[in-house]
């Protein structure tokens, strides 16, 4: 018996037309992007550039093991300044978030401006709070908290809200029928939907302010970014080698637990 495979689907005029111009689009943005630049192609491949990269780059993958004690210490600064910027971050994103969900709301210019308000706090990254918050506290680690816990805030206000917005309204309108308060509503129609989702979100931002805390050190807000600083400015790469290994075994460490109690919660 002879099997034949069904016929390809035609692809209309009208179609072929629409993918053919986003493809051109697409080309005109990645060649405009990349003549307005300026990238010097001859610098990049000059022999100055390359003698660097085989002077930096073995120096890199031979860490210097003599500095584990003060990366390692600096490493846990940066931790302990993501855990509790992303801590205050997921307290104060859950009002921000009742705020900005839609079905929360009877006006929807409430939601309007909730939403406007974590935006405007997201549309700034941390290293901006963070060069903020050192000028007004003072260089350190609480700086840093504080340009985390801001920038985050945002973030997780906005996945809040949308976590607000996609619960079972129908279970809120029938405790509401069978005589309950706004109080009993909230504690045990809107929360028991929500708090699962809140905390994975919370526990991945964590994830993220890890490798955000990284590098506010750069501007005086504590953690591991000020030894970067340091170690790049007097050229001991294989110092940075070191931090760098650091950083990535303690992130992926991070990343697999996370995973785990994520998995656990939803």
């Amino acid at each position: 018996m002879r099997y034949e495979l069904p016929p390809k689907k035609k692809i209309s005029t009208s179609k072929k037309l629409k993918y053919t111009t986003i493809a051109i689009a697409i080309i005109a943005i990645f060649f405009v992007t990349f003549t307005q630049i300026n990238i010097n192609w001859e610098r990049i491949f000059s022999d100055r550039t390359i003698n660097n990269f085989s002077r930096v780059i073995p120096q890199l993958f031979s860490p210097d093991w003599s500095t584990f004690g003060k990366v390692m210490e600096k490493m846990m600064e940066t931790v302990f300044i993501a855990y509790a910027g992303a801590l205050m971050a997921s307290i104060i994103a859950v009002p921000m978030a009742f705020l900005a969900a839609r079905n929360m709301f009877r006006f929807r210019i409430i939601s309007s401006l909730g939403k406007w308000l974590l935006d405007a706090v997201r549309a700034f990254p941390e290293l901006v709070f963070a060069i903020i918050f050192v000028a007004t506290v003072g260089p350190g680690p609480f700086a840093g908290v504080l340009a985390i816990a801001i920038n985050s805030t945002g973030m997780l206000g906005k996945l809040y809200s949308e976590v607000i917005e996609s619960i079972d309204m129908k279970v809120v309108e029938a405790m509401e029928a069978n005589g309950a308060n706004k109080t009993q509503v909230f504690f045990y129609g809107i929360l028991p939907q929500v708090i699962p989702e809140f905390l994975s979100y919370a526990i991945y931002r964590f994830e993220v302010d890890v490798r955000a805390s990284s590098v506010l050190g750069i501007v005086g807000a504590g953690g591991i970014g000020f030894l970067i600083t340091i170690a790049v400015a007097n050229r001991n790469w294989d110092e940075v080698g070191m931090i760098l290994l650091v950083i990535i075994i303690v992130v992926t460490i991070i990343d697999y637990i996370s995973s785990f109690i994520r998995k656990r919660l939803v």
